[in-house]
C-alpha cells in the first residue's frame, strides 16, 4: 500500500498542473491542430473528418497509466474501426519536463524520435502524433495527464472527456466502468453518452515549465552526501537472501578497479531511473576499510545519492546506508555471501528479486542499457494489482 500510494503522489494527476489548464468542456467543438505524426507527415482536425465519431486520447511513452490502458484502446479501435470509429493518439509531453525517476516504467523518453519506437513495441494501429515542441494542443483541449480522453460526435462537439476507463492496469478483468468504450457505443448507436465527465488519473502533463524541477533534481543528486559503512559478510548474506519486496542490485567495486570507475556512472543511471519503484542499489567496495574518506569522495562526486522512497525502508531494516566497505579479512567469504557463481574478479554486478532469485549477472562492465531492460522486463512497464 505504501507503494501505491507513493507512485500516486508521484504520478497521477487529478486537478491541474502548473501550467493554468482546464479541460475543455462538454458541447465545446475539437480544437484543431497541425501536428507530426510516426508516420513522418503532418496532421489536422480535417485528416479525420469523415467519421462518426472522432477519439482524441494523450497517451506517453514513459507512464504506467497509459501502458495500462493501450491494450483496451486497441481491442476498443480494432471493434470499431471501420464502423464509424477513429483515434488518434497526441503525446503532450516534452522530454525536458521529465525527471529520470519518471521514467522507471519505460525504455523510452518522450521525444519524437521514441514516440516511433514505442509505437511499434507497443504495435500501435492509430496515428500517434507529437505535441511536445509548444504543446499548445493539450492546452487547447485541456490535457491534465496521460491518458486524458475526449470523444466527439459526427458534428465534431466534444461529448465525453476523462479518464479511459476506471482501472489502471493492463488486466482487463480489474475493470468495472469502461467510460470510453461506453461513450463511443452510445454515440454510433445515435443516444446520448451516459456519463459525460470524468476524472482522468495518470501522469501529469510534462509542461516545459517544470524544466526547473527536472535541472533542482539534478542539482540535488550532483550535491550528494553519502553514508558509508563498513560490512561484514554475516550482513551481506543477509541483504542477499532479500526478505524485502524490492529488486536488488549489487556491485563489488574499488576505487582502483579501471572498469568499476568507468561503469559506476551507469549503475548510479539506473538507481536514478528506478528512484520511485521499488528498487535498491547497494554498492560494496573491497578498498581498504580505513578508506572509506576516499570511497565516499568518490560516491560523493558520482552522485550516489539514495533515493528519498528508500529511506523510510532502510529505517525499518535497520540500515543507515546501501553504500559499504567489505570489512572481511578475504573474498572468499563475500563470494560465498553474495553469489557462489561469481568469478572473483571486479566489478561484479547482480541483481535479485524479493526472496533472492537472480535476475542479472555479470562479472565484467555492465551494458547499461541491456542492465536497465533486463530490470525493466522482470518489473514490468505497468501497475500490477498486489495479490
Amino acid at each position: 500500500m505504501k507503494t501505491l500510494l507513493s507512485l500516486l503522489i508521484g504520478c497521477l494527476a487529478l486537478v491541474a498542473q502548473a501550467e493554468d489548464v482546464t479541460p475543455l468542456a462538454i458541447g465545446s467543438p475539437a480544437p484543431d491542430f497541425n501536428l507530426p505524426g510516426i508516420d513522418g507527415n503532418q496532421h489536422t482536425l480535417a485528416d479525420y473528418k469523415k467519421t462518426e465519431v472522432l477519439m482524441v486520447i494523450f497517451l506517453s511513452n514513459h507512464c504506467p497509466a497509459s501502458h495500462g490502458c493501450e491494450p483496451r484502446l486497441l481491442k476498443l479501435f480494432a471493434d470499431y474501426k471501420g464502423k464509424g470509429l477513429d483515434v488518434v493518439a497526441i503525446n503532450p509531453n516534452n522530454p525536458i519536463g521529465l525527471r529520470p525517476d519518471e521514467l522507471g516504467y519505460s525504455k523510452y523518453n518522450d521525444s519524437f524520435d521514441e514516440m516511433k519506437l514505442y509505437a511499434k513495441d507497443a504495435k500501435f494501429t492509430f496515428d500517434y502524433l507529437y505535441d511536445g515542441e509548444t504543446q499548445a494542443t493539450a492546452k487547447a483541449y485541456g490535457c491534465l495527464a496521460t491518458p486524458h480522453v475526449f470523444i466527439f460526435d459526427k458534428e465534431r462537439k466534444l461529448r465525453y472527456q476523462g479518464r479511459f476507463d476506471d482501472s489502471r492496469y493492463k488486466d482487463e478483468s480489474t475493470v468495472t466502468s469502461p467510460d470510453a468504450r461506453n461513450a463511443v457505443e452510445a454515440l454510433l448507436a445515435g443516444k446520448e453518452v451516459p456519463v459525460k465527465e470524468t476524472k482522468p488519473y495518470g501522469c501529469s502533463t510534462k509542461w516545459l515549465t517544470k524544466k526547473d524541477l527536472v535541472k533542482a533534481d539534478n542539482e540535488k543528486w550532483a550535491k550528494a552526501d553519502v553514508i558509508v559503512e563498513t560490512i561484514d559478510a554475516a550482513a551481506v548474506a543477509a541483504l542477499r537472501k532479500n526478505d524485502t519486496k524490492k529488486v536488488r542490485m549489487f556491485n563489488v567495486w574499488a576505487t582502483w578497479c579501471g572498469p568499476c570507475v568507468e561503469e559506476f556512472p551507469e549503475l548510479v543511471k539506473t538507481s536514478r531511473k528506478f528512484g520511485l519503484r521499488d528498487f535498491e542499489f547497494i554498492s560494496i567496495s573491497l578498498d581498504d576499510p580505513a578508506d572509506l574518506k576516499t570511497v565516499k569522495k568518490f560516491l560523493d562526486q558520482n552522485g550516489n545519492v539514495l533515493p528519498s522512497k528508500l529511506k523510510p525502508s532502510l529505517k525499518e531494516e535497520g540500515r543507515n546506508t546501501n553504500c559499504y566497505v567489505f570489512k572481511g579479512a578475504n573474498n572468499d567469504e563475500l563470494i560465498k555471501a553474495l553469489d557462489p557463481e561469481w568469478k572473483g574478479p571486479i566489478p561484479f554486478t547482480l541483481v535479485v528479486a524479493p526472496g533472492g532469485k537472480v535476475v542479472y549477472r555479470v562479472n565484467e562492465e555492465v551494458d547499461g542499457e541491456k542492465l536497465r531492460q533486463t530490470i525493466l522486463d522482470y518489473m514490468g512497464d505497468s501497475y500490477v494489482p498486489e495479490n
